[in-house]
């Protein structure tokens, strides 16, 4: 009982000599002798030679009054004469604490807050007003993420509690309430910074776009009625109730004064696929260029780093620059493709560039994903004009963690986005999007059938949208003669041209296409699209639309997963917006024709009882459900772009059906299907197994990789140079520590970034010795103590235990890895990316390459033979080819730039 207890003291002991001693400055703090205080524990050391050992003990230091763990009574400013001076100042504000070490510790020693970047200084440092043994024995430091894994989000928010309590403890008088005042302050400013910033980029994204689309057709002279080069069509012909009367907007064929049908026809289709394709290989160029990552729409890369994984160079400046003008060229190039989910990728870079003006934001990737969160909702708020459809489609959508608070920050981020867009009034409508309607009448008990067929129609659009979208992405990820990316972006923009500009319907820009859709003919002066015309000439229209529908189907399949910026969205609220209005004018015709059939019984006399615009807006909704998979945040923002509750209930009918069908095909949304593509490891949080991600009923040890194939070390018995071989060996990020070979009884996890920086920044000779556990007897100045930066209390779960609650570990908590043992004896590791794979079906797959290990005397588990499987905290390495050729396209200053 003596000997345990003796070791029990000299883990404190240990510690602070070790951290003292390794200190920058060499700083020791001093013996502290008290008769009076001493027990029967130090009479243990009275004749022994090592009796000093416990003299450096900080934990015995400045014990002025007895230890009490109750919350002491914050005294009235008034209650005494110095009350009032210590409360203006904040009487504890820069002084020692009671309880603190030797003074030394506060003055050029004093503990830095661990940074994400590798410091020079050496590594057994403790962080400001943390103590010592939340080091030894907790968590663990660390010192910052590397590209392409996951975070650990209980280490996270453990710190920003840790820094919580420091600062509360510290808040005293006005300063201090003023101190807590700016902390609680910063995220706020983040968000009304983004959404200011969002504003402002949306209105410029949707002036350029309009005008380098309409360059397309033409240009705006200068004449009498003041037109400039620079205005769109819109602008030019600004007055005109019918664009035809307009005489400033000179199409090429004019400008270049020719007069003949056919010679008009062909200048102005030469004009339409030059500039297409032009635009569409700039867009392309700057991706390769520039930034990677600005392809595609950036959905779901925000979803798997909301989700805690960390992708560098995603969120930067570069990807900034590089996403909002290749939007701008990309939209204006024709092809089927969005700006509005690709806004959401720019709100989230705007939000991490505001987020490096605040370290306490910025060092904490826990906190720094809840302001990316509400940030998100800032993209769909002025992509659609609805702040309130943002903040749930960030929450439907988007987000893996999304408390309460998160909630009210991304309303008031979607909320400020939503009034500098309306401030800056890019289409001098007064309206935050172009399509937004104003419908004249209400709708009728029948129109339930034809809504929901059109929600039947959306829900099988989606399916097979996503089935043919996800078979050319693989197609093209397996061909190998396939041409280069700004080839294919050539390729397919020619094509799109060619069949756009024959079927005047595809040749308008999408957002012209759905506003013209979306109209009430009872309500528009300007009938460009020929959408309200009667009699026969309303049988062509039908064919036009549908044909249009069918064919933007196939381009839209083919386009999305190009390597330049599209989106989704409004594609797909094209497609149906053209076969809902079709079926709107086939009903209108029906009920024209046969006003007498019992179902038109409702319908009042010489009133229009059916509004083919509705049904537009319908079957987009419909179709944006089969895509997305959404419902609440789809009836929101159609209902914030109506401004009527009339057609909340169709809306919510169609949604519904499409969703249940769209499921029927499968249960991942088109972004969750390239999540899957890409292979992240992306772990719905909200999926109780009965979705996309279904969980084998089988135990955790079929699973898990054991500890015969694992690389693991012992707690002694290594050197530097023994550490930095087994580094060198193998690529796996992160080892099990364990008591000796025989016993393996677990004691902890270190990371394979934190064992490489600390051999780094040792400045040890390789045959010094380093150390997982207490060694009283140690030469601080000559070993290397690891314990600091090991996490010894992992979340460990026995080997017996169901994968089902192995995996709701890692939805519901964020865990990278989970340790198993029996009885304290290690059986077995599991991670987060072994468990993607299980549940995505390719178990069997990874399995292929594993190989034996055994564990040698001095503590190194070895892969025996060739390279196994990764077991760490991240299973391999996530698309290495691809990573490479991403990190060797970006330019290289872009890392100062980077997020995560």
């Amino acid at each position: 009982m003596a000997s345990r207890s003796r070791n029990f003291v000299n883990t404190y002991d240990e510690e602070g000599s070790s951290s003292s001693s390794r200190s920058p400055n060499g700083l020791h703090p001093q013996p502290h002798n008290d008769n009076d205080e001493r027990d029967e524990l130090d009479n243990l050391f009275d004749d022994d030679e090592d009796g000093d050992l416990l003299t450096d003990d900080p934990m015995s230091e400045g014990l002025a009054e007895p230890m009490s763990f109750k919350r002491k009574q914050k005294q009235s400013v008034f209650s005494k004469p110095s009350g009032l001076l210590s409360t203006l100042t904040g009487g504890r504000l820069g002084s020692a604490s009671p309880r603190s070490p030797h003074p030394a510790h506060s003055g050029t020693a004093t503990p830095t807050r661990l940074q994400t970047q590798i410091a020079p200084e050496t590594p057994n440092i403790p962080k400001e007003g943390t103590p010592l043994d939340w080091y030894v024995e907790g968590p663990g430091r660390r010192v910052g993420y590397e590209d392409l894994t996951a975070i650990d989000w209980i280490f996270e928010y453990t710190k920003e509690r840790q820094r919580l309590r420091v600062l509360y403890s510290s808040a005293t008088g006005i300063v201090g309430y003023i101190q807590l005042l700016l902390d609680s302050s910063q995220i706020w400013v983040i968000l009304v910074l983004t959404g200011i910033a969002v504003g402002a980029l949306a209105a410029g994204i949707d002036v350029a776009s309009d005008w380098l689309g309409d360059i397309k057709t033409g240009y705006c002279s200068s004449g009498p009625e003041g037109g400039a080069f620079y205005l769109n069509k819109q602008f030019c012909c600004f007055g005109y109730d019918q664009g035809a009367k307009c005489l400033g907007w000179k199409p090429w064929a004019a400008a270049l004064g020719i007069g003949s049908t056919g010679g008009k026809w062909f200048i102005e289709y030469f004009f339409f696929l030059l500039l297409s394709v032009i635009f569409a290989f700039c867009a392309g160029f700057l991706v390769k260029e520039y930034a990677i990552y600005a392809k595609h729409s950036g959905i779901p890369e925000i979803k798997t780093v909301l989700g805690g994984f960390v992708i560098r160079r995603f969120l930067g400046a570069w990807t900034l620059v590089t996403k909002s003008l290749g939007l701008c060229l990309a939209v204006a190039s024709g092809m089927w493709l969005g700006k509005e989910g690709p806004l959401v990728h720019v709100a989230c870079c705007c939000a991490n560039l505001f987020i490096k003006l605040f370290p306490n934001i910025n060092t904490n990737e826990a906190r720094k994903r809840e302001v990316l969160s509400a940030a998100a909702a800032s993209g769909i708020s002025v992509a659609f004009g609805s702040p309130i459809g943002g903040v749930l489609f960030s929450l439907e959508q988007l987000s893996y963690y999304f408390p309460d608070k998160t909630m009210w920050q991304s309303f008031v981020c979607a909320m400020t986005a939503a009034v500098m867009l309306q401030a800056f009034d890019p289409f001098r409508s007064g309206k935050l999007v172009l399509y937004q309607v104003k419908f004249s009448t209400g709708w009728h008990g029948f129109e339930v059938i034809p809504f929901a067929f059109l929600g039947i129609l959306g829900g099988l659009y989606g399916g097979l949208f996503i089935k043919a979208n996800m078979r050319v992405a693989q197609w093209k990820k397996s061909t190998t003669w396939l041409p280069g990316p700004l080839i294919q972006v050539t390729v397919v923009a020619l094509l799109t041209a060619l069949i756009n500009y024959p079927n005047f319907y595809m040749r308008a820009q999408s957002s012209e296409l759905v506003s013209s859709l979306f109209s009430d003919c009872a309500l528009v002066l300007d009938d460009p699209f020929s959408l309200c015309k009667t009699g026969a000439a309303t049988a062509g229209t039908i064919i036009l639309l549908l044909f249009a529908a069918v064919l933007g189907f196939f381009l839209a399949s083919i386009t999305f997963g190009l390597q330049i910026p599209a989106g989704i969205i409004l594609p797909s609220m094209a497609i149906g917006a053209l076969s809902g209005r079709a079926v709107g004018i086939i009903m209108e015709i029906w009920q024209r024709n046969h006003p007498d059939f019992f179902a038109f019984s409702t319908c009042d006399v010489g009133r229009p009882c059916v509004t083919p615009g509705v049904y537009a807006m319908i079957g987009a909704a419909a179709a944006l459900a089969g895509v997305t998979r959404m419902t609440v945040s789809i009836v929101v923002i159609m209902f914030e772009l109506t401004g009527a509750l009339t057609y909340v209930l169709p809306i919510m009918v169609a949604v519904m059906l499409s969703k249940w069908v769209g499921d029927a095909f499968s249960r991942r949304d088109i972004y969750e299907s390239w999540i899957h593509f890409n292979e992240y490891p992306f772990l719905d949080s909200g999926d109780e197994g009965g979705g996309a991600q279904h969980v084998p009923d089988i135990p955790a040890s079929q699973i898990m990789t054991r500890i015969e194939d694992l690389v693991v070390l012992t707690a002694t018995g290594h050197t530097i140079s023994s550490l930095r071989s087994v580094l060198e060996s193998c690529d796996y990020r992160g080892f099990p520590v364990v008591s000796d070979p025989r016993d393996a009884i677990l004691l902890g996890y270190i990371s394979r970034a934190e064992l490489a920086f600390n051999i780094a920044a040792s400045r040890l000779p390789p045959e010094a010795e380093a150390f997982f556990s207490h060694q009283p007897l140690a030469d601080p100045l000559a070993t290397l103590d690891l314990r600091p930066w090991m996490d010894q209390t992992p979340l460990t779960l026995p080997a017996r235990s169901s994968l089902a609650l192995a995996v709701s570990y890692f939805q519901k908590l964020g865990l990278r890895y989970v340790l198993f043992s029996d009885r304290g004896v290690l059986q077995g590791l599991l991670t987060k990316k072994d468990c993607w794979y299980v549940l995505n079906g390719a178990e069997e797959a990874r399995r292929g390459g594993r190989v034996g290990s055994t564990i040698r005397g001095d503590g190194v588990g070895v892969v025996d033979g060739q390279e196994g499987v990764v077991a760490s905290d991240e299973r391999g390495a996530l698309l290495a080819a691809e990573v490479g050729d991403v990190i060797g396209d970006s330019p290289s200053d872009d890392r100062a730039s980077g997020i995560l």
